[in-house]
Protein backbone atom coordinates (compact mmCIF):
# COMPACT_ATOMS: atom_id res chain seq x y z
CA UNK A 1 0.00 0.00 0.00
CA UNK A 2 -0.54 2.57 -0.99
CA UNK A 3 0.14 5.45 -3.67
CA UNK A 4 2.30 3.68 -6.15
CA UNK A 5 3.62 5.96 -9.41
CA UNK A 6 3.77 3.08 -12.22
CA UNK A 7 7.64 1.63 -13.38
CA UNK A 8 8.64 -1.52 -12.08
CA UNK A 9 12.04 -0.45 -11.10
CA UNK A 10 14.90 -1.14 -7.85
CA UNK A 11 13.41 1.29 -4.88
CA UNK A 12 15.44 2.15 -1.93
CA UNK A 13 13.60 3.21 1.48
CA UNK A 14 13.43 6.59 2.31
CA UNK A 15 11.86 8.06 6.21
CA UNK A 16 12.13 11.45 6.61
CA UNK A 17 10.86 11.65 10.31
CA UNK A 18 10.75 14.87 12.67
CA UNK A 19 14.26 14.04 13.89
CA UNK A 20 16.23 12.32 11.26
CA UNK A 21 16.27 11.14 7.96
CA UNK A 22 17.04 7.36 7.40
CA UNK A 23 18.19 5.72 4.21
CA UNK A 24 17.35 2.17 3.81
CA UNK A 25 18.80 0.11 0.34
CA UNK A 26 18.30 -4.11 0.50
CA UNK A 27 18.89 -6.42 -1.93
CA UNK A 28 16.62 -9.46 -2.87
CA UNK A 29 18.00 -12.87 -2.56
CA UNK A 30 16.59 -16.56 -2.90
CA UNK A 31 17.05 -16.58 0.31
CA UNK A 32 15.47 -13.75 1.50
CA UNK A 33 17.06 -9.96 1.91
CA UNK A 34 20.69 -8.52 2.63
CA UNK A 35 21.35 -5.04 3.49
CA UNK A 36 23.30 -2.67 0.99
CA UNK A 37 23.01 0.70 2.54
CA UNK A 38 21.96 2.16 5.45
CA UNK A 39 22.64 5.21 7.05
CA UNK A 40 20.69 8.18 9.29
CA UNK A 41 21.41 11.83 9.59
CA UNK A 42 19.60 14.03 12.35
CA UNK A 43 17.92 17.02 12.03
CA UNK A 44 17.32 20.40 14.09
CA UNK A 45 14.49 20.04 16.01
CA UNK A 46 13.03 22.81 14.40
CA UNK A 47 13.30 21.82 10.13
CA UNK A 48 9.86 19.29 10.67
CA UNK A 49 7.86 19.66 13.29
CA UNK A 50 4.63 17.50 13.97
CA UNK A 51 5.61 16.82 10.27
CA UNK A 52 5.53 19.37 8.79
CA UNK A 53 8.51 20.83 6.74
CA UNK A 54 9.05 24.29 8.37
CA UNK A 55 12.82 24.76 6.25
CA UNK A 56 13.07 22.54 2.77
CA UNK A 57 16.55 24.17 2.06
CA UNK A 58 18.41 22.74 5.26
CA UNK A 59 16.09 19.61 5.37
CA UNK A 60 16.94 19.03 1.00
CA UNK A 61 20.37 19.55 1.98
CA UNK A 62 20.90 17.49 4.43
CA UNK A 63 18.79 14.61 2.47
CA UNK A 64 21.84 15.37 -0.20
CA UNK A 65 24.43 14.85 2.11
CA UNK A 66 22.93 11.34 3.62
CA UNK A 67 22.43 10.42 -0.13
CA UNK A 68 26.19 11.07 -1.25
CA UNK A 69 27.41 9.88 1.93
CA UNK A 70 26.14 6.34 1.26
CA UNK A 71 26.76 6.52 -2.09
CA UNK A 72 23.45 5.76 -2.99
CA UNK A 73 22.88 5.39 -6.64
CA UNK A 74 19.34 4.46 -7.14
CA UNK A 75 17.18 7.44 -7.97
CA UNK A 76 13.82 5.86 -7.94
CA UNK A 77 12.47 6.10 -3.93
CA UNK A 78 9.84 4.54 -1.25
CA UNK A 79 8.37 7.30 1.38
CA UNK A 80 6.12 7.16 3.76
CA UNK A 81 3.91 9.52 5.68
CA UNK A 82 1.95 9.56 9.04
CA UNK A 83 -0.41 11.59 11.65
CA UNK A 84 -3.32 13.86 11.39
CA UNK A 85 -2.63 14.60 7.54
CA UNK A 86 -3.64 10.47 7.13
CA UNK A 87 -6.65 8.46 7.41
CA UNK A 88 -7.20 5.37 7.52
CA UNK A 89 -10.27 3.45 7.75
CA UNK A 90 -11.87 -0.14 7.53
CA UNK A 91 -15.47 0.37 6.22
CA UNK A 92 -17.67 -2.14 4.59
CA UNK A 93 -19.80 -1.61 1.19
CA UNK A 94 -21.65 -3.90 -0.72
CA UNK A 95 -19.96 -6.31 -2.90
CA UNK A 96 -18.61 -5.44 -6.48
CA UNK A 97 -15.28 -5.90 -8.40
CA UNK A 98 -11.99 -3.91 -8.26
CA UNK A 99 -12.73 -1.97 -11.03
CA UNK A 100 -16.37 -1.18 -9.97
CA UNK A 101 -14.58 0.20 -6.71
CA UNK A 102 -12.11 2.17 -8.08
CA UNK A 103 -14.86 4.47 -10.01
CA UNK A 104 -16.99 4.75 -7.31
CA UNK A 105 -14.13 4.92 -4.00
CA UNK A 106 -14.57 8.49 -4.32
CA UNK A 107 -18.09 8.77 -3.61
CA UNK A 108 -17.84 6.18 -1.01
CA UNK A 109 -14.98 7.92 0.94
CA UNK A 110 -16.80 11.21 1.19
CA UNK A 111 -18.64 9.96 4.64
CA UNK A 112 -15.54 9.03 6.39
CA UNK A 113 -13.21 11.91 5.46
CA UNK A 114 -13.06 14.92 7.38
CA UNK A 115 -11.43 16.54 4.58
CA UNK A 116 -12.49 18.06 1.62
CA UNK A 117 -12.95 14.66 -1.23
CA UNK A 118 -10.72 17.10 -3.60
CA UNK A 119 -8.42 17.86 -1.59
CA UNK A 120 -7.30 14.27 -0.70
CA UNK A 121 -5.58 11.89 -2.76
CA UNK A 122 -7.31 8.40 -1.91
CA UNK A 123 -6.07 4.63 -2.23
CA UNK A 124 -8.18 1.06 -1.32
CA UNK A 125 -7.09 -2.22 -0.45
CA UNK A 126 -9.68 -4.55 -0.39
CA UNK A 127 -9.21 -7.25 2.64
CA UNK A 128 -11.85 -9.82 1.60
CA UNK A 129 -15.61 -10.38 1.91
CA UNK A 130 -18.44 -11.35 4.47
CA UNK A 131 -21.87 -11.49 4.61
CA UNK A 132 -24.32 -8.14 6.14
CA UNK A 133 -26.72 -8.31 8.45
CA UNK A 134 -28.85 -8.63 6.11
CA UNK A 135 -27.25 -11.43 4.60
CA UNK A 136 -26.04 -9.99 1.48
CA UNK A 137 -21.93 -10.29 0.88
CA UNK A 138 -20.00 -7.14 1.87
CA UNK A 139 -16.34 -6.66 1.13
CA UNK A 140 -14.30 -4.93 3.66
CA UNK A 141 -11.88 -2.27 2.92
CA UNK A 142 -8.99 -0.59 4.04
CA UNK A 143 -9.26 3.22 2.86
CA UNK A 144 -6.64 5.66 2.66
CA UNK A 145 -7.03 9.33 2.37
CA UNK A 146 -3.80 11.18 2.28
CA UNK A 147 -3.75 15.51 2.11
CA UNK A 148 -2.45 16.61 -0.99
CA UNK A 149 -0.48 19.36 0.23
CA UNK A 150 1.49 16.68 2.86
CA UNK A 151 2.12 14.70 0.13
CA UNK A 152 2.97 17.32 -2.55
CA UNK A 153 5.40 18.71 0.42
CA UNK A 154 7.30 15.30 1.00
CA UNK A 155 7.56 14.59 -2.50
CA UNK A 156 8.35 18.12 -3.76
CA UNK A 157 11.47 17.77 -1.30
CA UNK A 158 12.50 14.14 -2.80
CA UNK A 159 12.39 15.42 -5.90
CA UNK A 160 14.74 18.31 -5.17
CA UNK A 161 17.26 15.86 -4.31
CA UNK A 162 17.51 14.50 -7.60
CA UNK A 163 14.79 11.61 -6.45
CA UNK A 164 11.74 9.86 -7.97
CA UNK A 165 8.68 9.15 -5.41
CA UNK A 166 7.62 5.86 -6.84
CA UNK A 167 5.90 5.14 -4.03
CA UNK A 168 3.95 6.46 -1.03
CA UNK A 169 3.34 4.31 1.92
CA UNK A 170 1.98 5.06 5.39
CA UNK A 171 3.86 4.74 8.48
CA UNK A 172 1.85 1.99 10.28
CA UNK A 173 1.46 -0.24 7.22
CA UNK A 174 6.01 -0.25 6.77
CA UNK A 175 6.32 -1.25 10.26
CA UNK A 176 3.80 -4.32 9.19
CA UNK A 177 5.77 -5.22 6.05
CA UNK A 178 8.87 -5.28 8.09
CA UNK A 179 7.55 -6.77 10.81
CA UNK A 180 6.05 -9.15 8.09
CA UNK A 181 9.65 -10.18 6.31
CA UNK A 182 11.22 -10.89 9.68
CA UNK A 183 9.03 -12.44 12.08
CA UNK A 184 6.19 -13.60 9.95
CA UNK A 185 2.32 -13.07 10.57
CA UNK A 186 1.22 -15.97 12.11
CA UNK A 187 -2.75 -16.73 10.99
CA UNK A 188 -4.06 -16.93 14.73
CA UNK A 189 -1.34 -14.23 16.21
CA UNK A 190 -3.12 -11.01 17.62
CA UNK A 191 -0.25 -8.95 17.84
CA UNK A 192 0.13 -4.73 18.30
CA UNK A 193 2.91 -3.46 16.32
CA UNK A 194 3.86 0.40 17.87
CA UNK A 195 6.19 2.57 16.49
CA UNK A 196 7.12 5.50 18.83
CA UNK A 197 8.79 8.29 16.40
CA UNK A 198 10.15 11.71 17.69
CA UNK A 199 6.49 13.08 17.22
CA UNK A 200 3.80 10.56 16.00
CA UNK A 201 3.34 7.26 17.71
CA UNK A 202 1.92 4.70 14.70
CA UNK A 203 -0.29 1.84 16.25
CA UNK A 204 -0.91 -0.83 13.80
CA UNK A 205 -2.75 -4.12 15.53
CA UNK A 206 -2.75 -6.99 13.29
CA UNK A 207 -5.52 -9.80 13.35
CA UNK A 208 -5.99 -12.87 11.05
CA UNK A 209 -2.98 -11.80 8.88
CA UNK A 210 -4.14 -8.26 8.15
CA UNK A 211 -4.27 -4.99 9.77
CA UNK A 212 -7.95 -4.76 11.83
CA UNK A 213 -7.05 -1.37 13.45
CA UNK A 214 -5.06 1.28 13.10
CA UNK A 215 -3.96 5.09 15.18
CA UNK A 216 -1.65 7.76 14.62
CA UNK A 217 -0.93 9.52 18.15
CA UNK A 218 0.83 12.85 18.29
CA UNK A 219 3.38 11.61 21.56
CA UNK A 220 6.85 10.21 20.98
CA UNK A 221 10.84 10.85 21.56
CA UNK A 222 10.47 14.96 21.60
CA UNK A 223 8.28 14.77 24.97
CA UNK A 224 10.97 12.81 26.83
CA UNK A 225 13.24 15.85 25.62
CA UNK A 226 10.60 18.75 26.71
CA UNK A 227 9.68 17.21 29.94
CA UNK A 228 13.52 16.88 30.64
CA UNK A 229 14.24 19.90 29.99
CA UNK A 230 11.20 21.51 31.62
CA UNK A 231 11.92 19.55 34.86
CA UNK A 232 15.13 19.45 34.73
CA UNK A 233 16.35 22.84 33.38
CA UNK A 234 18.74 21.80 30.64
CA UNK A 235 19.21 22.77 27.62
CA UNK A 236 18.01 21.02 24.11
CA UNK A 237 21.25 19.39 23.36
CA UNK A 238 21.81 18.33 27.30
CA UNK A 239 18.27 16.70 27.31
CA UNK A 240 18.97 15.19 24.04
CA UNK A 241 22.21 13.44 25.39
CA UNK A 242 20.50 13.02 28.88
CA UNK A 243 17.51 10.64 27.76
CA UNK A 244 19.60 8.41 25.43
CA UNK A 245 23.04 7.94 27.52
CA UNK A 246 23.27 5.74 30.72
CA UNK A 247 24.41 7.67 33.66
CA UNK A 248 24.81 11.32 31.94
CA UNK A 249 26.97 13.65 33.35
CA UNK A 250 26.03 16.52 35.30
CA UNK A 251 22.31 15.31 35.75
CA UNK A 252 20.99 13.74 38.71
CA UNK A 253 19.89 10.16 38.10
CA UNK A 254 17.12 10.00 40.39
CA UNK A 255 15.43 13.12 39.05
CA UNK A 256 15.97 11.64 35.43
CA UNK A 257 14.60 8.39 36.30
CA UNK A 258 11.72 10.29 37.45
CA UNK A 259 11.16 12.11 34.25
CA UNK A 260 11.23 9.49 32.56
CA UNK A 261 9.23 7.13 34.07
CA UNK A 262 6.29 10.15 34.35
CA UNK A 263 6.61 10.11 29.95
CA UNK A 264 6.70 6.75 30.12
CA UNK A 265 3.29 6.43 31.93
CA UNK A 266 1.75 8.69 29.45
CA UNK A 267 3.02 6.78 26.37
CA UNK A 268 2.02 3.38 28.07
CA UNK A 269 -1.27 5.26 28.86
CA UNK A 270 -2.35 6.16 24.87
CA UNK A 271 -0.92 2.48 24.17
CA UNK A 272 -3.29 0.57 26.48
CA UNK A 273 -5.94 3.19 25.92
CA UNK A 274 -5.85 2.47 21.87
CA UNK A 275 -5.67 -1.34 22.43
CA UNK A 276 -8.96 -1.22 25.23
CA UNK A 277 -10.60 0.35 22.21
CA UNK A 278 -9.87 -2.22 19.68
CA UNK A 279 -10.79 -5.26 22.06
CA UNK A 280 -13.66 -3.27 22.87
CA UNK A 281 -14.94 -2.52 19.31
CA UNK A 282 -14.17 -5.30 18.11
CA UNK A 283 -15.09 -7.92 20.77
CA UNK A 284 -11.53 -9.12 20.70
CA UNK A 285 -10.69 -10.43 24.19
CA UNK A 286 -6.83 -10.18 23.59
CA UNK A 287 -3.36 -9.74 22.25
CA UNK A 288 -0.56 -12.12 21.83
CA UNK A 289 2.18 -9.55 21.74
CA UNK A 290 3.44 -6.33 21.58
CA UNK A 291 6.06 -5.09 19.47
CA UNK A 292 8.14 -1.56 19.46
CA UNK A 293 10.00 -0.01 17.27
CA UNK A 294 11.27 3.36 16.58
CA UNK A 295 14.22 5.66 18.27
CA UNK A 296 12.05 6.36 21.72
CA UNK A 297 11.02 2.41 22.03
CA UNK A 298 14.70 1.77 24.16
CA UNK A 299 13.40 4.41 26.53
CA UNK A 300 14.23 3.00 30.32
CA UNK A 301 11.87 0.98 31.70
CA UNK A 302 9.29 1.28 29.11
CA UNK A 303 9.43 -2.50 28.06
CA UNK A 304 8.55 -3.35 31.23
CA UNK A 305 5.94 -1.05 32.12
CA UNK A 306 3.56 -1.67 28.92
CA UNK A 307 4.12 -5.36 29.73
CA UNK A 308 2.92 -5.10 33.31
CA UNK A 309 0.19 -2.69 32.37
CA UNK A 310 -1.22 -5.01 29.62
CA UNK A 311 -0.28 -8.80 31.01
CA UNK A 312 1.05 -9.60 27.67
CA UNK A 313 4.98 -9.98 26.24
CA UNK A 314 6.20 -6.85 25.06
CA UNK A 315 9.70 -6.87 22.86
CA UNK A 316 12.02 -4.40 20.92
CA UNK A 317 11.22 -5.00 17.20
CA UNK A 318 14.76 -5.75 15.03
CA UNK A 319 14.14 -4.52 11.59
CA UNK A 320 17.00 -6.81 10.35
CA UNK A 321 16.39 -10.05 12.17
CA UNK A 322 15.93 -11.85 8.67
CA UNK A 323 18.03 -9.77 6.56
CA UNK A 324 22.00 -10.58 6.42
CA UNK A 325 24.31 -8.36 7.45
CA UNK A 326 27.70 -8.22 5.77
CA UNK A 327 30.60 -8.10 8.54
CA UNK A 328 33.04 -6.56 5.97
CA UNK A 329 30.62 -3.57 5.08
CA UNK A 330 28.80 -2.55 8.10
CA UNK A 331 29.72 -2.40 11.73
CA UNK A 332 27.14 -4.83 12.58
CA UNK A 333 27.14 -3.94 16.45
CA UNK A 334 26.42 -0.06 15.41
CA UNK A 335 23.88 -0.90 13.36
CA UNK A 336 21.83 -3.28 15.77
CA UNK A 337 21.93 -0.47 18.22
CA UNK A 338 20.71 1.87 15.88
CA UNK A 339 18.18 -0.73 14.49
CA UNK A 340 14.59 0.10 16.48
CA UNK A 341 14.81 3.90 14.13
CA UNK A 342 15.43 1.73 11.01
CA UNK A 343 11.74 -0.12 11.57
CA UNK A 344 10.11 2.39 8.19
CA UNK A 345 13.18 2.35 6.48
CA UNK A 346 13.43 -1.73 5.99
CA UNK A 347 9.60 -1.77 5.67
CA UNK A 348 9.74 0.35 2.39
CA UNK A 349 12.81 -0.94 1.24
CA UNK A 350 11.02 -3.86 0.70
CA UNK A 351 8.35 -2.54 -1.38
CA UNK A 352 7.61 -3.12 -4.80
CA UNK A 353 6.78 -0.99 -7.85
CA UNK A 354 2.82 -2.20 -8.31
CA UNK A 355 2.27 -4.35 -5.11
CA UNK A 356 -0.72 -3.33 -2.72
Amino acid sequence: MFFSFSKASPLFGLDIGSSAIKVVQLKEKKTGYSLEKFGIKSLAPEMIVDGTVMDASSVGGILKELLSEQKIKLKDVAISISGHSVIVKKISLPAMTEDELEESIKWEAEQYIPFDINDVNIDFHILGTSDGQDGQPQMNVLLVAAKKDKLNEYTALVADAGLTPRVVDVDAFAIENMYGVNYGVQETEVVALVNIGASVMNINILKNTMSSFTRDISIGGNRYTETIQKELNLGYQDAEQAKRVENPEGVNPEALSAVINTVNTEVAGEITRSIDYFKTTTMQENIDKVVLCGGAARSKGLVALLSERLGVPVELANPFNQIEIDPKLFNVEQIQEMAPQAAVGVGLAIRKMGDR
